[in-house]
């Protein structure tokens, strides 16, 4: 190629530049920087990636905002880095929307409605046109302005009736409901009937439909829930994503405390359950010989011993899935109506679950029968 003189190559190249090194056209070069080069041959992909190596392009983003009203940049709310199922999801949607021509700005936002609206805010005034909101809150009031103005949002990790709010919204979720089942039949085909559900009281919907899912399977089984096998300690400000562990393992202390009986957990993530394990142990008791221990999300549960049962969340086909969706909303190649995408999760059996055996510690509690008194969940 030839040589350019070394202020283009500092960076200054405009995109015709690039285009007339390439040998091609400037349409061809946004199509390719706007993610559109699935069309393209392999040789022309190769000198445009040349060109813009060799005069070290970088695109204006002032420029493309005033063209198209938005840059190609997508903003990501999540609860905390804290818990690593949220920094594996951000990783997904990284990749996901590089792989579209996009780049990822993301922020904590702890659950806090007004702190989410007021990253909502500054990624509007950035000119991110695009937000994907890991959450999974129960309202989404605060940020129907932005999207009366035009901000394209997708929720994560939460179901989206249409008629639930008054401007459209696209939501990509894992059925929660069906995680929480098929964590809590695993143990019921086991031959469990005495199972804890491990979990603080964030009022999320993801968490309300996993513990919807552990009822569903319950009554199915014909088992009725005591009041003692679900904590009633409240998360630390209502959230929980920094010390979700540590919560973890005092509301099984708890669980264990109220009713030895039990012999299987169902933790609503894999942080809460690595809490239910070190609860456990310090009780004396061992898994799964003892207790059996089910996780929901199975982004560190193969790595810790034993290694947890648990229902995998399939984070990547989420992420690019809400990427997907979100971009092609921008570009303008969806359809007015708003998309719901559900995906089914599937169980992943490992050592930390096991038929139950039987035990003599409760009937050698003084205090507590051999027959258990249960009381009907209400809901």
């Amino acid at each position: 190629m030839p040589e350019h003189n070394g202020e283009r190559r500092r960076g200054t190249a405009s995109i015709s530049d690039v285009a007339r090194l390439a040998e091609t056209s400037a349409t061809t070069i946004s199509n390719y920087l706007n993610g559109r080069a699935h069309r393209m041959a392999v040789d022309t992909i190769a000198r445009i990636e040349e060109a813009i190596r060799h005069l070290n392009y970088r695109p204006s983003y002032a420029a493309r905002q005033l063209k198209t009203g938005y840059i190609p940049m997508l903003g990501l709310l999540v609860p905390s880095v804290a818990n690593p199922f949220h920094g594996v999801l951000a990783r997904h949607v990284e990749e996901a929307a590089l792989a579209r021509g996009y780049q990822v700005v993301f922020g904590s936002s702890l659950r806090d409605a007004l702190r989410e609206q007021r990253y909502a805010e500054d990624f509007w005034n950035f000119g991110i046109r695009g937000l994907i909101i890991g959450s999974s809150p129960l309202e989404l009031g605060h940020l129907a302005e932005l999207a009366s103005r035009g901000m394209r949002i997708v929720v994560l990790d939460r179901n989206v009736n249409a008629s639930d709010f008054a401007f459209p919204l696209d939501s990509v979720s894992m059925d929660n409901l069906r995680a929480g089942y098929l964590a809590t039949r695993h143990l019921l085909d086991l031959g469990h009937h005495s199972i804890g559900y491990v979990s603080g009281a964030t009022p999320t919907v993801s968490r309300r439909d996993r513990l919807d899912g552990y009822h569903q399977a319950m009554r199915e089984a014909g088992v009725l829930v005591d009041l003692n096998w679900i904590s009633t300690i409240p998360s630390s400000g209502g959230y929980d994503d920094t010390n979700a562990a540590d919560l973890g393992k005092v509301i099984t202390a708890e669980l264990l405390k109220k009713s030895v009986e039990l012999t299987g957990l169902v933790a609503l993530n894999d942080m809460y359950a690595l809490g239910a394990c070190a609860a456990v142990r310090e009780h004396g008791r061992e898994i799964p010989a003892e207790v059996s221990v089910v996780s929901i999300d199975d982004v560190v549960a193969s790595l810790v011993h034993p290694p947890l049962t648990a229902v995998h969340h399939p984070i990547e086909a989420l992420s690019t899935a809400a990427v997907n969706c979100l971009i092609d909303r921008l570009e303008g190649r969806h359809a007015v109506e708003a998309q719901q995408i559900v995906i089914a999760p599937e169980i992943v059996v490992r050592l930390s679950t096991s038929r139950p055996k039987i035990s003599s510690r409760a009937a050698s509690t003084p205090g507590v029968s051999g027959k258990l008194q249960v009381n009907q969940w209400e809901k």
